[in-house]
């Protein structure tokens, strides 16, 4: 299938390794970001890791997500709103719409094991608000940015929830395009909350146990 998937924040950690990740896997990954240089550098630093594989490319967030049939919201909590505000006329009604924000305490000076209280409920469900009739999804949340940056299959289950099934679909496809990796339907977007405080909660466990590659593994579901 020919897409473009426009990666918002695609500069940071999360965002640039799962560019990297897809682009390898060779998908079309637009990476976004205020300062379209940064956003340029990043992608030739990435298009040159992975040689042929898929095309990457970078661009200021709003052309980006004008070219995006995914769009991926991979940024801090702080500037969510404001920057889907802002880009929200240029993103396609048809595009399916993920995001992986997660609203740590960190972000605003406390402690990144703790989240923060969302209005909406968790951070999809304000992304969802502010895109009416859009198809969002929550996922990757709990992926370690750390390890998307390498080339290591991935061991952490996706938890992808969404109201939309083609949402959900499109997901979970780019979920298995990441070795090791497999989509869990984790149900309506009402869910994203709880999804959100697991990385909290990773978080912890990786401070106590100091690693820095926690993820979620659902038991149980056969072969899914």
């Amino acid at each position: 299938m020919k897409r473009v998937i426009a990666i918002v924040g695609g500069t940071g950690p999360a965002g640039s390794g799962l560019a990297q990740r897809w682009a390898r896997a060779g998908e079309h990954v637009v990476i976004g970001s205020r300062d379209p240089k940064r956003a340029r550098e990043v992608a030739a630093k990435i298009a040159k890791s992975i040689g042929g594989a898929g095309r990457v490319e970078g661009a200021e967030n709003a052309a980006a997500v004008a070219l995006g049939d995914v769009v991926v919201l991979a940024i801090p909590f702080p500037g969510h709103a404001a920057l889907i505000k802002k880009l929200r006329p240029a993103f396609r009604q048809d595009a399916v719409v993920i995001d992986v924000t997660v609203p740590l305490a960190s972000d605003v000076g406390g402690h990144s094991t703790r989240t923060l209280g969302v209005w909406q409920g968790s951070a999809a469900q304000q992304a969802a608000e502010m895109l009416p009739g859009m198809a969002v999804a929550a996922a990757f949340q709990n992926v370690a940015a750390g390890v998307l940056a390498g080339d290591a299959p991935v061991e952490c289950d996706v938890i992808v929830c969404t109201d939309y099934p083609h949402a959900r679909e499109v997901t979970a496809e780019l979920a298995a395009k990441i070795a090791g990796v497999r989509a869990v339907d984790g149900g309506k977007l009402e869910n994203a909350r709880i999804v959100e405080q697991l990385t909290a909660l990773l978080i912890t466990i990786n401070k106590r146990h100091k690693s820095h590659s926690a993820g979620v593994r659902i038991t149980g579901l056969g072969s899914e």
